[in-house]
């Protein structure tokens, strides 16, 4: 039977209907339905599996798809019915079934292992052609009386049909949602029907009725019953296991979410994933808390970069991998780095992930910020390394003790303190063994050791449970005082501490000397004296005897000081204290108050007993030392004041005492001197006048007068010198050579000295000629820090030219401190002022001094002029100071020219100026002739 002349479609349609049998078509179409859908179950469990689990489960993948597309070929063969089929061939349908499932598994494969469009396409492609194999081989295993006609057009359409319902299937499963599943069973199913169906469509069978052999056939009854029992235990059997796969599945799936969730939630801990490089493959909440970083920040880079720049050098991220992976675990604690940059401190776990085929599938990594913990660490570790430190390096030797007396902790002081080795004081010893073992290492007799030990363990513990602990001093066989300390503690312990006190008690028992003794020469200091005297006083009222008391002062000390230095002068001073010491009898009682400054305490009944005394006493004074290679002599004034005759407190009796010793010091040819009461009075007068001196600047008592001076060959003025006048308003004129001395020892000569400095600088800025003004300047005003600012200021104030002031000072003024006079000289001359050297020839001049500072003039001492007219002697020394002036560049000016003469020797000799009653007296500026005039 031939058909012919129909539409493409109406064959197919035609072929369905007429020439199947419909119910054996939907059972077809049920198993293809169901082998499409086992396929793409058990493919989804491949994809989701790993190494062998994967194999595994994409072969059954392909044994079942490739079973339901035979089957399906097969059942719908039965279907259809041309009434002339006798059977099938056996090979041609077994290989179809091998082609099937081979391709099949091979389309499957390619759609599990490649990605993206190759994937669908290339999968599509080969599931199509395994499709159309296995239905063309099947349809060559048909055994029938004549021969097949194909529809080429039709066999095309099929399998291309065919093919592209594959692909989309193909594709479908790719997505691996639910719906998309549904849709690749739909596809594969169609692409399965389509294809089997539309060529069958295409073929139109020629009948010949000649009949062969039958032997190796396969009968249609016997391959529907086989077909159907296989296919639906087969189908079966894969949707049970795919159901229970799928179930557990679902089952980790869930228990994978809630874990996560978990893990997600943790802010605690860093809990991430990393691929076998390292990489982060997963972010939890703790993650980002403790780094900073968003999942979608890091995830997929390497964790490499937590670690600082110089670890990451150093290889340790892939170290840390490395040994997570050889040992089965990696466990650190280091300085990690979050996203802003700042560290912290981090305890880091790292293990190894195995996956399902056994192979390294990665790295969970797990990091807690511990920063905290390894601060309040390692603030412990510092505070017991200082707690070490300190106790290693107490001057104190400590050691604790337990309730049960067992020693807890001693420092290496307690040994050097005692002399012990380590031996002796181990830790877990009793108070007693440590006190027998110390006195056994000190004592040879064994017995005698014990004795001491168990005295000295009965005092400590007295004292120990004593309330508040006990303290006392305990001297070693060896000399050294030791403090023991000992404090109770609450839990019945008790610290005790050891302190080597010897050098101490020496300190204090040479402060203690010292602060009643001269330092220099052993002698009792003021202090003593004065306790002394208290005593002797007190003694004296009580019994009605008498006292001395005598103020020593020692004669030229300054000179020896000067000529031979300190070494010198503190060497008289140690010899003469040494021998007043020697000559002292009972009752007597020397010191010294300072300086050269003596004073000494005699007991007596009889006058004659001081005057003994004071015999003994100047002999130590007068007689000669040698020092080196010279020979000093002092000598020295003595003043006495006698109990109660002269006063009755000791205050008074030294007063008095001093003021008997200046009269002997001012004396030509005495050397000790009674006090008398005349001598108060004076004294008490020259108080009030140096009070009354603190107030004549303020009451306008005081006055400058000006003397001229001028050039000795033209006879022009030159400058005048500024000389003070005080108009007492109830004594009148005070001579300057009373006041000034008083003014200098009271301290008034500061700011009087100020103000003639002042009023003589204003005065001359009045001026139109530039005459020169020459004003004294005393030590006191030197000694004083300030006056090189003083002078400063008032140049500034008054506007006077500094190359108009000239400052005189005298040898004396420099001579107690001379680097530091000469440096202040110095900064006053670098400010324009000139310096002159005042009286020169007489008290300390030396030439050391005009060598070691530029002086811009020599003022010559008066007492050389009043001599010069009848002494050879005197014009000599003019005559050389003169030429010491010529030789050093420097102007000499002569005081004190009184007379014709003199002026005219100081002509003949080259004196440059000269002043003096001849040239002009002193007088206030009004009265100067030729200054008012030329004033302003």
């Amino acid at each position: 039977m031939r058909l012919f002349g129909r539409p493409a479609m109406f064959k197919i349609l035609s072929c369905l209907v007429v020439e199947h049998d419909l119910r054996l078509v939907a059972l077809a179409a049920m198993i293809c339905a169901l082998s499409s859908y086992g396929a793409v179950t058990l493919l989804q469990r491949a994809r989701i599996s790993k190494g062998r689990p994967r194999a595994i489960w994409l072969a059954a993948a392909g044994i079942a798809s490739g079973f339901g597309i035979w089957a399906t070929h097969f059942i719908a063969m039965l279907a259809y019915d041309p009434g002339v089929v006798l059977g099938y061939h056996t090979s041609l349908t077994t290989l179809s079934l091998v082609v099937a499932i081979l391709l099949t598994t091979s389309a499957l494969a390619i759609a599990t292992y490649a990605k993206g469009r190759p994937a669908w396409l290339l999968g599509g492609l080969v599931l199509g052609a395994g499709v159309g194999c296995m239905h063309f081989l099947g349809m060559a295993a048909l055994e029938l009386p004549g021969f097949i006609r194909w529809d080429t057009t039709l066999v095309v359409t099929s399998i291309l049909a065919g093919v592209l319902f594959d692909m989309v299937a193909i594709f479908a499963i790719n997505r691996g949602v639910s719906k998309a599943q549904l849709a690749a069973t739909v596809a594969m199913t169609l692409g399965i029907v389509v294809l089997h169906f539309t060529a069958m469509g295409a073929v139109t069978i020629e009948v010949e009725f000649a009949t062969g052999s039958q032997e190796g056939m396969i009968q249609p009854h016997f391959l529907a019953f086989v077909l159907a029992g296989t296919a639906f235990f087969l189908l079966s059997a894969v949707l049970i296991a795919a159901g229970f796969a799928r179930h557990a599945e679902i089952l980790a799936v869930a228990s994978e979410k809630e874990f996560s969730r978990f893990v997600g939630s943790v802010k605690d801990y860093a809990i991430y994933m990393l691929d076998v490089d390292g990489r982060v493959a997963s972010w939890n909440a703790g993650a980002e808390a403790n780094k900073g970083y968003a999942a979608e920040e890091i995830v997929g880079k390497n964790f490499a970069c937590f670690y600082s720049a110089r670890d990451q050098a150093a290889g340790l991220p892939g170290l840390a991998l490395r040994i997570a992976f050889e040992a089965g675990k990696y466990e650190t604690e280091g300085w990690r780095y979050r996203k802003d940059g700042t560290r912290f401190w981090a305890h880091v776990v790292i293990d190894p992930i195995i996956g399902e085929d056994g192979g390294h599938a990665g790295f969970i990594k797990i990091a807690k910020d511990i920063t905290k913990r390894k601060e309040d660490a390692d603030r412990i570790a510092e505070v017991s390394k200082n707690l070490d430190i300190a106790l290693e390096n107490m001057t104190q030797g400590i050691c604790l003790f337990d309730h049960a007396d067992r020693l807890l902790v001693s420092n290496r002081r307690c040994l050097e303190i005692f002399e012990l080795p380590e031996s002796l004081a181990g830790k877990g010893l009793t108070f007693r063994e440590v006190l027998d073992r110390m006195f056994a290492r000190t004592c040879s007799d064994l017995g005698v050791a014990a004795a001491k030990a168990e005295e000295a363990y009965r005092k400590h513990r007295l004292d120990i449970a004593a309330k508040g602990g006990g303290d006392f001093v305990e001297k070693l066989s060896n000399g050294r005082s030791i403090l023991v300390k000992h404090r109770t503690l609450p839990d019945g312990g008790w610290v005790s501490t050891y302190e080597d006190i010897t050098e101490r008690l020496d300190s204090e028992e040479q402060i203690s000397f010292l602060a009643r003794h001269d330092s220099l020469t052993g002698l009792p200091n003021r202090l003593q004296f004065n306790s002394h005297l208290d005593e002797e006083l007190d003694a004296a009222a009580w019994f009605s005897r008498k006292v001395a008391v005598v103020g020593i002062d020692l004669d030229k000390f300054k000179e020896v000081n000067d000529l031979h230095g300190h070494a010198a002068g503190d060497f008289v001073l140690v010899t003469i204290a040494q021998r007043m010491k020697e000559h002292l009898q009972e009752g007597e009682f020397v010191a010294r108050f300072g300086g050269d400054e003596f004073a000494a305490v005699k007991r007596f009944e009889d006058l004659s007993e001081v005057h003994d005394f004071l015999r003994r006493i100047e002999k130590c004074l007068h007689e000669e030392m040698r020092f080196g290679d010279f020979e000093l002599k002092s000598g020295g004034s003595m003043g006495v004041a006698i109990y109660p005759q002269d006063a009755e407190t000791a205050d008074t009796l030294i007063n008095n005492a001093d003021l008997a010793m200046y009269r002997a010091k001012a004396a030509l040819n005495q050397t000790i001197c009674f006090y008398e009461v005349s001598m108060d009075e004076a004294a008490r007068g020259r108080r009030a006048l140096a009070n009354d001196l603190w107030e004549a600047v303020e009451k306008k008592q005081l006055a400058l007068h000006y003397q001229v001076q001028k050039s000795v060959t033209t006879g022009d003025v030159i400058g005048y010198e500024v000389l003070l006048r005080w108009n007492h308003p109830e004594r009148g004129m005070v001579p300057p050579n009373e006041f000034i001395p008083l003014a200098e020892e009271c301290g008034a000569i500061l700011p009087i000295g100020e103000w003639v400095l002042r009023e003589a600088c204003r005065e001359a800025a009045t001026w139109d000629a530039e005459y020169k003004i020459a004003v004294n300047l005393s030590p006191v005003q030197l000694a004083n820090g300030d006056v090189v600012s003083l002078v400063h200021t008032i140049l500034v104030e008054t506007g006077l030219d500094p190359k108009r002031l000239e400052l005189e000072i005298t040898e004396s003024t420099i001579i107690d401190d001379k680097e530091r006079a000469l440096l202040t000289l110095r900064e006053i001359k670098a400010l324009g002022v000139t310096i002159a050297i005042d009286d020169f020839g007489t008290g300390y001049s030396s030439l050391e001094t005009l060598r070691s500072f530029p002086f811009d003039k020599i003022k010559l001492d008066k007492s050389f002029m009043s001599e010069v007219e009848g002494s050879p002697q005197a014009k000599a020394i003019i005559r050389a100071i003169l030429a010491l002036g010529q030789s050093l560049h420097v102007p000499v000016l002569a005081e004190g020219v009184e007379t014709q003469k003199q002026l005219d020797i100081l002509q003949a000799e080259g004196c440059d100026e000269a002043q003096g009653y001849l040239l002009g007296r002193p007088a206030p500026i009004g009265s100067v002739i030729g200054v008012r005039t030329e004033a302003a």
